[in-house]
C-alpha cells in the first residue's frame, strides 16, 4: 500500500521537497557550525573545572555529528543529482 503511493508522486513534486529538504540541510549546517564556534570558545574558558569541560566536549561531539549527518546528506543528494544530469546529457 505505501508502495503505490510512493510511485504515484510525480517528479516534479519529488524536486520539490528535495528542495526544501536541501533548504532546511543548510540552515542546519550554518546553525550548527555557529553552535561548534560557540562550544569551543566554552570549551577552551572551561579548562580549570574538569565537569564543566567535559559537558562542553560533550556539546562538541553533538555538533559535530549533526554537522557530519546532515552534510553527508547534502553530498548525498548533490552527487545523486549530477550523475541524472550526466546520464540525461549521454
Amino acid at each position: 500500500m505505501a508502495e503505490t503511493s510512493i510511485n504515484q508522486i510525480s517528479k516534479k513534486t519529488w524536486y520539490r521537497w528535495s528542495i526544501y529538504i536541501n533548504l532546511v540541510l543548510f540552515f542546519i549546517v550554518g546553525l550548527f557550525i555557529s553552535l561548534l564556534f560557540i562550544d569551543s570558545f566554552n570549551a577552551g574558558r572551561y579548562l580549570d573545572d574538569t565537569l564543566a569541560y567535559a559537558k562542553a566536549w560533550i556539546l562538541i561531539v553533538r555538533d559535530i555529528a549533526f554537522l557530519s549527518v546532515s552534510l553527508a546528506l547534502v553530498f548525498f543528494q548533490f552527487f545523486k543529482n549530477l550523475m541524472v544530469i550526466i546520464r540525461r546529457s549521454l
